[in-house]
């Protein structure tokens, strides 16, 4: 693609014609390469970053192990970077992207840039014959999330979103528990995530050399990184900030809700045994304890909340209630309640740790089971423990996603779980930045601040 053609693109997906910037990529999709069983899956790196290249070491050491896979090329806007990815892998690199995705012989493309990028370059990768291993959250719209749904149908490509979380044993146990109907009426869920650490924050090292005047290794693509966004001068408006602490700023994350919040939701998805959409969502929060810069008191620390609640109401009559925050770590427990049982899956609180078992707990009114019916399941006992196996869940999501671009099956968490979770965070972050109550018209995709009629 010409960078005409590029500039072009980004006018139309910052004018919201999305459906528009999606005809400049092939008119037919490629087919991509047949992979036997025995044949090495290429595997290409887009955005080397500390999670980019921690995603890269994972698929390095799942393809020596077993699935046969390897790194052959490695992009990011920023040389060091590149410069890093090339070393250790002993691969090519490159700093635009679409080097990458032109290449016949990469079969597959994990993107690990910032989220405003994620979208863009997944939907072209898969116009191009890819499968993509894409970093959560899955997109940075709701509109994004609509076309990723489409263009996964529409090409057959494979899509794992990667909040290897959902590999976890405990969600396939919990939605066995929902399934066999132990819990009666689904009523509520509830889950957290809170920090209260210097790089959890998102204080990450900023590299003084780096920037778009910087010379051989220092030099970063800040027109490129940029891309869809809106355009900011390094100089004039943090840029340095802005691009190794992106979290901070809505033009290219959601913050709290994206970063943290799809590693509870897109596992809540899971457990309820159908991946749903809201039909309601408000949120609230604010930044309660990092209004100034650690480095420079006269400068402002962030744009998005370091503390955010949320509220989301799903049209089957239940709803699921989230806390998070920067400056606090405790959890609450992560769980489901029925009106005749409650099923907690993560007592800790934190739903990237291991619990080595559910506790499942009949609701009694002395005692009488609330759910008569739930007496025979719970064989007259108030309370059940149900093993949870341990297992590595990242090496576990990896090599699902390997394995499907073998088999074509649908990986752990597919693109349609994944855009449930993600308009439900999508809409949480419009609501605190409109603070309105938000609903959701799933047959068309919209979002309003009026409810839906049936």
């Amino acid at each position: 693609m010409s960078q005409e053609s590029l500039n072009r693109r980004y006018f139309l997906m910052s004018a919201g014609a999305l459906s528009a910037a999606k005809a400049l990529s092939a008119a037919k999709p490629a087919p991509g390469r047949v992979i036997g069983a025995n044949d090495r899956i290429n595997i290409a790196v887009i955005g080397t970053g500390g999670r980019g290249f921690y995603v890269a070491r994972e698929f390095d050491k799942a393809g020596k192990e077993g699935s046969n896979a390897q790194i052959i090329a490695v992009c990011d806007t920023y040389q060091k970077r590149v410069n890093r990815g090339k070393e250790q892998y002993k691969c090519d690199g490159t700093l635009d992207y679409r080097e990458i995705l032109n290449r016949s012989d990469v079969d597959g493309v994990i993107v690990a840039t910032p989220d405003h990028w994620h979208a863009t370059i997944a939907l072209e990768a898969m116009d191009k014959g890819k499968d993509v291993y894409l970093e959560k959250p899955m997109c940075h719209t709701i509109d994004e999330a609509r076309r990723l749904t489409e263009t996964v149908r529409e090409t057959k490509r494979v899509l794992q979103v990667g909040s290897q979380t959902t590999s976890g044993d405990q969600w396939a146990q919990a939605r066995k528990v929902i399934g066999d109907g132990m819990l009666g009426k689904l009523i509520m869920s509830q889950g957290s995530y809170h920090r209260n650490s210097v790089e959890g924050e998102w204080n990450y090292k900023i590299d003084p050399e780096a920037g778009p005047d910087g010379k051989g290794e220092n030099y970063i693509d800040w027109k490129m990184w940029n891309g869809p966004a809106q355009k900011r001068d390094w100089n004039k408006e943090m840029g340095a900030d802005r691009f190794f602490r992106f979290r901070k700023y809505w033009d290219y994350s959601g913050g709290i809700a994206t970063d943290l919040y799809y590693h509870v939701v897109a596992p809540m998805n899971i457990c309820w045994g159908e991946p749903q959409f809201p039909s309601k969502v408000v949120s609230g929060g604010g930044i309660y304890a990092f209004d100034k810069l650690p480095e420079d008191p006269t400068k402002p620390d962030r744009e998005v909340p370091d503390t955010f609640s949320v509220i989301g109401e799903y049209p089957k009559g239940h709803s699921l209630v989230l806390s998070a925050s920067m400056a606090n770590s405790t959890h609450i427990p992560g769980l489901i309640r029925g009106h005749g049982a409650t099923l907690t899956m993560v007592e800790h609180g934190r739903f990237e740790g291991f619990s080595p078992f559910l506790t499942l707990k009949a609701e009694k009114r002395g005692n009488k089971y609330i759910v008569p019916e739930l007496e025979a399941k719970f064989e007259g006992k108030d309370e059940i423990k149900i093993p949870v196996t341990e297992n590595n869940t990242m090496q576990a999501h990896v090599g699902n996603f390997l394995a499907c671009m073998r088999t074509r099956e649908k990986p752990r968490l597919d693109v349609n779980t994944g855009a449930r979770a993600q308009v439900l965070i999508t809409m949480a972050v419009q609501s605190f930045r409109q603070g309105k109550v938000l609903y959701f018209d799933e047959k068309n995709w919209k979002v309003s601040d009026k409810p839906v009629k049936a």
